[in-house]
């Protein structure tokens, strides 16, 4: 077990709470909204300031690293200990845009504090997520008497994820020999709620396509030609109407080559969390549940691949009718992709059962976009157990597991680097990402310092131990 004493942990965060949170407001008033080309020096100085106070944290080295795009941020701290593993942490510095005219109560880039709340853009999003790693290492230090950290650790901070990491992997790869480490942890995710502490062990991938097919050479008369050349809007109809089976299983042949399977285990584990499926339906916006038979609505939305219509269209959209055959029509598809899943098979997969499906008349051309490998963290994995034991000290109780349905950078990480990924996030669901009156819950902030002041040791033990060790047998910290 780590030697790192809790309380005395607890004591040196209580006693810098208040610089800390005064530096994070510093950071916040910063509008670094990579998706506006206006804020783009905002971003470079969202960078510089964090550079610059990872310095004063401690971090004998912080660059800022630039991109086609936006900068990032690497910092190094390494261990006196040569033979200590790496690790390496990621996480964003830029946010969503946001105004006070879209809802906030008050100026988004003015954080303020209400009812034990910190309310500004990039609070939970990703600002605090990364920020509570500065006061976690010192804490760290002070309580175990230490100069340097217990693990070799290494900070990419990106500036493009609100932008859909539009460079990060070119980054990646082309700084691998910086970057390796034995594990990553991605500090951009969030818990089931704030009386369940959770790990999230995945996240889904993500591949996305534009079909779009021709048939006559501008639109036709229906009533002279219809009933004896293919409708392209029909043809569509058809392709989106063939996307799945009798059991809302994806019907692409070869769609599911690979899938990593869920265990009984990890089955057990998400059912054990409190998931309210009337409450679920509510944020949902719906009324029904529908998806795969056989799994359960955590099942299908964090560990099983889907194909889902995002947009259809072609001809006449106008008021009244208009009888003609359209010239072409177009369907927009796109597949989350889990564990043990190949976008560029799914790819080759989907342009294969469309020329299949589409008759004699009707050209096509399918553009797909980047795609986002899926990423799994194993239950089993020694770095997993690490960050359990940390949470589990700082929160007190058990620590359960989730996934994340949607996807992100993680895996380009995962994929290049050849580590583990392993998420930790403090972030609630009412936190609003992306939303009007982003927040962050400061009680929660400050047990994400307290389990990255615990992690290091945690990390430092166990991934010197090697894999062979047994996982943990229940959700629960031990």
């Amino acid at each position: 077990m780590s030697a790192t004493p809790d309380s005395a942990v607890r004591t040196y965060i209580d006693q810098h709470r208040a610089a800390f949170l005064d530096d994070l407001v510093e950071w916040l008033r910063i509008p670094s909204v990579s998706a506006q080309p206006e804020h783009g020096a905002d971003v470079r100085r969202s960078a510089e300031w964090l550079a610059s106070a990872l310095l004063a944290t401690g971090f004998p080295t912080a660059e800022v690293w630039p991109t086609d795009g936006a900068p990032a941020v690497f910092a190094e701290w390494p261990c006196d200990d040569p033979g200590a593993p790496t690790v390496l942490v990621y996480g964003h510095h830029d946010v969503q845009p946001a105004a006070r005219e879209d809802g906030w109560d008050s100026d988004p880039f003015e954080p303020v504090v209400r009812d034990g709340r910190l309310y500004a853009r990039g609070a939970a999003d990703d600002k605090g997520q990364v920020f509570f790693h500065t006061l976690g290492v010192r804490a760290h230090l002070a309580a175990t008497g230490r100069s340097t950290p217990a693990v070799h650790l290494k900070l990419l901070i990106e500036g493009e994820e609100e932008s859909g990491s539009p460079h990060f992997r070119t980054l990646v790869e082309r700084n691998a020999d910086r970057l390796g480490a034995d594990a990553v942890i991605v500090s951009d995710t969030g818990m089931w709620s704030a009386e369940t502490p959770t790990v999230c062990t995945g996240m889904r991938g993500l591949a996305e396509c534009e079909i779009t097919l021709h048939g006559p050479g501008q639109d036709i008369h229906s009533g002279s030609f219809g009933g004896a050349v293919p409708n392209p809007a029909t043809e569509a109809a058809r392709l989106v109407a063939a996307l799945h089976d009798e059991h809302a299983r994806v019907a692409i042949p070869g769609f599911y080559d690979g899938v990593t399977e869920l265990t009984d285990r990890e089955r057990e584990l998400f059912a054990e969390l409190p998931f309210d499926e009337e409450r679920w339906l509510a944020t949902a916006k719906s009324t029904a549940l529908h998806g795969e038979a056989g799994h359960t609505t955590l099942e299908r939305i964090w560990a099983r691949p889907t194909a889902e219509v995002n947009g259809i269209g072609g001809g006449y959209q106008g008021p009244g009718s208009k009888t003609i055959i359209p010239s072409s029509a177009t369907v927009k598809l796109s597949f989350r992709l889990v564990a043990g899943q190949d976008p560029d098979h799914i790819e080759k997969a989907v342009r294969a059962w469309a020329v299949d499906r589409l008759p004699a008349g009707v050209r096509h051309e399918i553009t797909f976009g980047a795609a986002t490998r899926p990423c799994l963290t194993p239950l089993d994995h020694p770095a997993l157990r690490s960050v359990v034991r940390a949470m589990g000290r700082a929160f007190q109780q058990p620590v359960r597991f989730t996934r994340e349905g949607g996807s992100g950078p993680a895996a380009d990480l995962q994929e290049v680097l050849g580590a583990p990924v392993l998420f930790l996030g403090i972030s609630i669901p009412s936190d609003g990402w992306h939303a009007p009156n982003e927040k962050v819950e400061l009680d929660l902030l400050f047990k994400g310092v307290e389990t990255a002041a615990y992690l290091w040791g945690e990390l430092g033990e166990r991934l010197a131990q090697g894999p062979s060790h047994p996982a943990p047998s229940s959700p629960e910290s031990r």
